[in-house]
């Protein structure tokens, strides 16, 4: 298989599984916001916890067939949203606050589409980089 065709198929199943991951976070999100009526950042919060570890095992063992030190790939995957995380945050209080008070949902949409391309450049070119189909038997890494 050629290298562009398995870069699309790698693309198509990061998508793929971002969406099931964006459909746990939708769903935890409202019922959070709308059913136990918990605070707008707490509900975000945790659904964005939940979503990424979903992402995170699926797209290592699927996506990017990583057979890296999981440790250490989670904690890069930590490192970023220890940046994207407080500063999503920041951006939801605000943009959903009095002063601008924005939809909620707009922002939460708006705010996974963000982080879909950004997690998607950081695990391919950082996370996963060096080690992308290293867990596949036959692959150049088994030979060694």
């Amino acid at each position: 298989m050629s290298q562009k065709r398995r870069e699309f198929l790698r693309t198509v199943k990061f998508v793929l599984f971002s969406i099931s991951a964006g459909l746990i976070q939708v769903g935890s999100f409202t019922l959070m916001e709308e059913v136990l009526q918990w605070t707008h950042w707490v509900s975000y919060l945790i659904s964005l916890v939940l979503s990424v570890v979903w992402n995170f095992t699926l797209n290592r063992k699927f996506t990017f067939r990583s057979s890296n030190n999981i440790p250490v790939a989670m904690l890069k995957v930590a490192g970023f949203y220890a940046v994207f995380t407080p500063v999503s945050t920041w951006w939801t209080a605000v943009l959903t606050g009095v002063g601008v008070g924005m939809n909620e949902y707009v922002v939460f949409v708006a705010t996974m589409l963000i982080n879909f391309v950004c997690e998607y450049l950081f695990c391919r070119f950082v996370v996963f980089r060096g080690s992308i189909d290293s867990a596949v038997k036959g692959s150049e890494n088994d030979k060694q």
